[in-house]
């Protein structure tokens, strides 16, 4: 009753590998063994499976969507650097959700027309090129004047191939604790009056240790994203993100 097949692959069977064989067989498929690499690609399928279900609004088959994100797993094996002190699953789901993405925005029923396309390619090799020419990114003006169009043309072409991306999309996810794309977000509108305004708001945040008090400070009152907040206090994002969470979970108890 609970079997779920996808491209003929029974999914609840699935085999999953701990860290250390990830890393013995990442070494091996490096170094050209094609058994220790389809070792891989089996053991991150349930990876696959979890990617896929991410985009179960869509109309898109699930098997289509499977095999186009087993095809990411692959260019994350392939690329993956060992060296870096990086969790394999951390590197690979961004490289499967651009492969699903790509795949979405070619074959979407909502068609881009070829000229579009063809304008928006170009303008990210021009991109891409004097980024590596000047080690910085241009701007849309730069671009559009390389390329001798207007600035409305590459900017309406750029706009008209990216897939749009919910606020709540994952960016980052480890040890339980996902970061969302709505974390990453400033709101200059805001302030901290809208805070101050609350006297038990005021008294809440008394009850909260220094580190805590800090950190909302620097969230809400000054409008800092989370990567800002983790380079002032020293602390990796995702533990911002998870001290946060809780600090605004005895906020709400004790207001």
């Amino acid at each position: 009753m609970n079997k779920v097949v996808i491209c003929g692959v029974d999914t609840s069977t699935l085999p999953t590998l701990k860290q250390e064989q990830m890393r013995r067989l990442l070494e091996k498929a490096r170094q050209g063994d094609r058994q220790a690499r389809e070792q891989l690609i089996t053991g991150n399928l349930r990876l696959v499976l979890s990617v896929i279900q991410r985009f179960s609004n869509r109309s898109e088959q699930a098997d289509d969507l499977f095999q186009v994100g087993c095809i990411g797993l692959m260019k994350a094996i392939d690329n993956f650097d060992i060296g870096h002190d990086v969790r394999f699953s951390t590197y690979a789901v961004p490289m499967i959700m651009g492969e699903i993405r790509r795949y979405l925005r070619d074959y979407t029923a909502l068609r881009v027309s070829r000229s579009l396309r063809d304008v928006a390619g170009k303008a990210m090799q021009m991109k891409k090129k004097i980024m590596d020419e000047e080690n910085r990114e241009p701007t849309v003006a730069e671009i559009a004047k390389a390329m001798g169009r207007t600035e409305e043309q590459v900017a309406y072409a750029l706009d008209a191939v990216v897939d749009p991306v919910s606020l709540f999309e994952p960016v980052f996810h480890e040890d339980g604790d996902a970061l969302y794309v709505i974390d990453q977000i400033k709101d200059e509108s805001a302030g901290e009056s809208l805070w101050l305004d609350s006297i038990a708001l005021e008294e809440g945040m008394g009850r909260l240790n220094e580190r805590e008090q800090r950190i909302l400070k620097l969230r809400y009152f000054q409008m800092k994203t989370q990567m800002e907040v983790s380079r002032e206090i020293g602390i990796s994002q995702a533990q911002v993100s998870r001290l946060e969470k809780g600090a605004l979970e005895r906020l709400k108890k004790y207001i």
